[in-house]
């Protein structure tokens, strides 16, 4: 059974994008109770909170896109951004480190984990 590994800020965004999701899908739910007023505007205010989560996650991957380690990835050539010490290249998803201990191990996203000194 192979994993199927992403690059981080990728996993962040797809997961920004699904708050916007289930945001509009609640708030959605909540016109089904438009005989009850208090209802249906608590699906609204729930389904607003998650847009608004999801517009805090989209700003806060955006900062820290900003200081993420630019690398070119050496299978596809395109210029990718790093976060931690392995991730994979966003584009073709070949494993990438800077940590010349990991280099040719097998990619596991453990190796980010803080070390224990």
């Amino acid at each position: 059974m192979s994993i199927k590994y992403s690059s981080k800020i990728n996993k962040i965004r797809t997961f920004a994008l699904s708050l916007i999701f289930i945001g509009v899908i609640v708030m959605y739910l909540g016109l089904f109770f438009r005989t009850s007023p208090i209802i249906m505007t608590l699906f609204m205010v729930f389904g607003m909170l998650f847009l608004v989560a999801s517009g805090i996650v989209y700003f806060w991957i955006g900062t820290l896109s900003t200081r993420a380690v630019q690398v070119v990835c050496p299978s596809c050539g395109k210029v990718t951004k790093m976060l931690g010490r392995v991730d994979l290249c966003m584009f073709c998803r070949e494993p990438l480190t800077l940590d010349r201990e990991l280099e040719g191990k097998e990619f596991d996203e453990k190796y980010n984990k803080k070390r224990k000194s």
